[in-house]
């Protein structure tokens, strides 16, 4: 391809001397070269310019062979470009932070990067796995110099502080260098945030971090309709304050994306700017309209025409001004006569509770809008309805915003120090570790606000709040107690002597316990969490014990606690096994809700299908195993260890259970070969003939209600039995059938006799005092497990009527009556 400018290979004796390689080659890419200089540029390059990677000097060409008006005018433009960018780029590092009005627009797309940056880029972009892709390099060589040193410097850095195969991959080059640059912040919210530069500079690094290495499929797509990937989004995302969380950094995206395979960088901006707008919104609260606030931070107002809050008392509804801070919610209730005094309702103590509501005029439940909060059990009960004509999720978000702050306390008291530990003054900056964990969840219900602005809210927006999701989530005590070492952790100021335990006292208690938790718990920075502190009968699973266990490994370059190059922090490794196994309870959760059949008949009828003929026979034993009448129980167990040590029931339970095992394991290898159709294992059932209106208010009472959820949750039990034996789930099937095939092997061995009446006897202890505890955690692992398995899909028929059979058989009926008729007359 030829070039415009060039007439022959040119040569540059001014400069040929100058080798670096922030001068590239510069090649025309237009096709028609004898096309005027205001002709438009190709689509892959809108100037006419494709860079390469060779410095001029590698050309002899001659300066009087050159087209100088022509050449001059392009460089020029060219020059400009680069210097608005370049200036707009690294504005963070020469703007005020605390400009109110940054520039929003800018002259030059974004698109125009490569023919704009690539010409100040100084690294070596050759690899041992590639050539680095454009926003590697962009990210490298900016977060460089906002780190004082250039992209080359910071480069030959990495390599001496990393083994070689931690530098060999290009995506641990760009952590280093943007992980370098957000470590030195430790506010509520990045201030660099507010610069739309830094918010590019950031989609692009996730968009580096995703792709480090030049892809030709990749640079072919335009830059507004580049997507970054969720696991770009949760590596870089959380790394910068106020702007996402470990835990829930997965569930920030799914929102964001909306169902699509990434983010785009106007959804990205959208969001980071419409955060912004609730920070500044917040400083705009006074204080003085609430008395006797006190210090709490107030999070967010609840009224308005469109949109009123409803304070329930005695079946009446009264309207008024509703205020969430830190600590408590405030209610100033507007009457005829005005605006009285504000009431208070703390949500800092322990006990505090919210639940969702119905309400309705007359004690009806009309309306499912409402919330219902308590400080404690002998606190009253406040029941607010948000009224929303616009949408249906404000009821949602409120209980959320009121769920953070009351689960935020529970932690702390939970996982903190006591209110008056004198230890905290051993540890550097544990006494911080309070208003921290505050912060945290004052940056979540921010986020969850914007989101709810931007319209992109989850169904459940818990989800999208940390300290709440993790209350219910399976692991989720493991990631607090990543977020309290995270909070409290720090370097001993004095040598810590824990004279409040007793030998042997405390939750700390075995073998492995006592060596994982010898001293004290660490975090990967070398910061000490405290044994004092770990009160919380989390500490002593056997999954915390396990996850600390592995924790030991020292990870490769820590720049901070949340700031780990090419490994996790504590708190990323353990939020990352909570979203795993999150899923799996999703997964099982969706059987679960297609096997919830609504109404009541149907579920009768479903219940009739799957109805065990022991039930009544179980509940009798179970009023035996409690020894509700001791002389029955006592002639029970008298009977029973008649029949075991006359030796007549040595071989019948390892026969069943050989039996029943290999029945599962046949039923489970034909149904992988396809021989027993789509549908076996399918509980089939009848649908109800169609109702009228009258009927259908009948069924749904209150107290009909009420059973339908008890036989919902029997019917769930009984297809996830069903699932086992039918090889519903052949993993689980599996492992269920390997346990009976173990459990005979040992019936075998070892004598009936012996093994059942230890059994015997080990059900008829389980309730006394000194099992109770051991029983409680063996169920406990047990019920774990079971949430996994899931429910045997369940089909339901079209009703098929009757009617015409009956018309056929009463003309049928009326015919035969007839010919007698016939005959009597004859």
């Amino acid at each position: 391809m030829q070039s415009k400018f060039l007439k022959a290979p040119p040569s540059f004796p001014l400069i040929s001397q100058h080798r670096h390689q922030a001068f590239p080659k510069i090649i025309s890419c237009v096709k028609n070269s004898s096309s005027s200089s205001s002709s438009s540029s190709s689509s892959d390059n809108k100037n006419g310019f494709k860079i390469l990677g060779k410095s001029l000097a590698d050309y002899k060409t001659r300066l009087n062979d050159l087209d100088g008006s022509l050449m001059q005018n392009k460089i020029n433009i060219w020059v400009s470009k680069t210097t608005t960018f370049l200036n707009d780029l690294a504005s963070p590092l020469v703007k005020n932070v605390q400009d109110k009005n940054p520039p929003i627009g800018n002259p030059y797309e974004i698109d125009d990067v490569e023919e704009v940056f690539i010409t100040e880029h100084t690294i070596d972009t050759r690899t041992s796995m590639g050539d680095l892709s454009l926003f590697a390099i962009i990210s490298i060589e900016q977060f460089s110099r906002m780190n004082g040193l250039t992209g080359k410097k910071m480069q030959k850095l990495f390599k001496t502080l990393v083994p070689e195969s931690v530098f060999s991959n290009s995506r641990n080059l760009v952590e280093y260098c943007c992980f370098r640059f957000l470590c030195k912040d430790t506010s509520e919210i990045h201030p660099s945030l507010k610069e739309p530069a830094f918010q590019r500079l950031i989609f692009i690094t996730m968009l580096a971090w995703e792709h480090p290495y030049s892809n030709k499929k990749d640079d072919k797509v335009p830059f507004q309709k580049k997507l970054v990937g969720e696991e770009a989004f949760v590596r870089i995302a959380p790394a910068i304050s106020g702007l996402a969380d470990w835990p829930t950094a997965h569930n920030l995206f799914k929102a964001l994306a909306s169902g699509q395979k990434g983010i785009s960088f106007r959804m990205w901006s959208t969001y980071v700017n419409e955060l912004l707008k609730v920070y500044e919104g917040r400083k705009s609260y006074l204080s003085e309209e609430i008395p006797d606030i006190g210090g709490e931070r107030i999070l967010c107002l609840g009224s308005g025409r469109k949109r009123p809050v409803l304070k329930w008392e005695n079946n009446m509804a009264w309207p008024g001004k509703l205020t969430l801070t830190d600590k408590a919610l405030y209610f100033e209730e507007i009457g005829l006569r005005g605006q009285r005094d504000a009431i208070r309702l703390d949500l800092s103590g322990h006990g505090s509770r919210v639940d969702k509501a119905r309400v309705g005029p007359f004690g009806s439940d009309l309306f499912d809008s409402a919330v219902s909060i308590t400080s404690g059990p002998e606190s009253e009960s406040w029941i607010l309805e948000f009224v929303d004509f616009g949408g249906e999720m404000r009821r949602d978000v409120w209980y959320a915003f009121i769920k953070e702050v009351i689960s935020v306390h529970q932690f702390i008291q939970d996982f903190g120090p006591k209110e008056n530990d004198q230890f905290v003054h051993n540890v550097y900056g544990a006494k911080k570790g309070k208003s921290r964990a505050t912060n945290y969840a004052i940056n979540g219900i921010a986020r969850l606000q914007a989101l709810q602005f931007i319209k992109k809210l989850l169904d459940e927006p818990t989800k999208l709040v940390q300290f709440s999701y993790l209350q219910n989530a399976p692991y989720g005590e493991i990631v607090l107690q990543t977020l309290a070492v995270n909070l409290w952790g720090g370097p001993l100021t004095t040598k810590v002597v824990d004279s409040d335990r007793k030998p042997g006292q405390g939750i700390i208690s075995s073998g492995d316990v006592s060596e994982v938790y010898s001293n004290h718990v660490y975090d990967i920075d070398e910061s000490v969490y405290l044994r004092r502190w770990m009160k919380h009968p989390s500490w002593n699973s056997s999954g915390a014990i396990t996850f600390w266990k592995n924790t030991l490994v020292r990870q490769e370059l820590v720049l901070s606690k949340v700031h780990v190059v090419e490994d996790k922090n504590l708190v990323e490794k353990a939020a990352i096994t909570c979203r795993d196994k999150y899923q799996v309870v999703e997964t099982t959760q969706a059987t679960i809700d297609a096997a919830m059949i609504e109404g009541i008949p149907s579920n009768i009828d479903l219940f009739k299908e799957l109805l065990l003929p022991l039930t009544m026979a179980a509940k009798s034993f179970e009023k035996l195993r409690r020894w509700e009448e001791p002389y029955l129980t006592a002639s029970f167990l008298a009977f029973g260890y008649t029949l075991i040590f006359r030796n007549l029931l040595c071989y019948v339970f390892p026969t069943t259970l050989m039996v029943l095992a290999s029945c599962m394991l046949v039923v489970k290898g034909l149904k992988e070969q396809g021989r027993l159709g789509r549908y076996f294992g399918k509980v089939t059932i009848r649908d109800q003939p169609p109702s009228n209106t009258i009927e259908k208010i009948i069924a749904v009472k209150e107290a009909m209600r009420d059973l339908e959820k008890y036989m919902q949750t029997l019917n769930v039990s009984l297809l996830k039995i069903r699932t086992i034996l039918l090889a519903g789930q052949p993993q689980i099937t599996t492992e269920v059938a390997v346990v009976l095939f173990f459990g005979s092997a040992i019936l075998l061995i070892v004598p009936f006799k012996y093994i059942l009446a230890f059994f015997i006897s080990d059900i008829f202890t389980r309730e006394l005092e000194f099992r109770k505890e051991t029983v409680r955690r063996f169920m406990s692992l047990l019920k774990d497990r079971w949430d996994t398995v899931p429910a045997t899909p369940v089909s339901v028929l079209p009703f098929k009527s009757s009617d015409a059979d009956d018309l056929d058989q009463k003309k049928d009926k009326n015919n035969l009556l007839n010919l007698e008729r016939t005959r009597r007359k004859q």
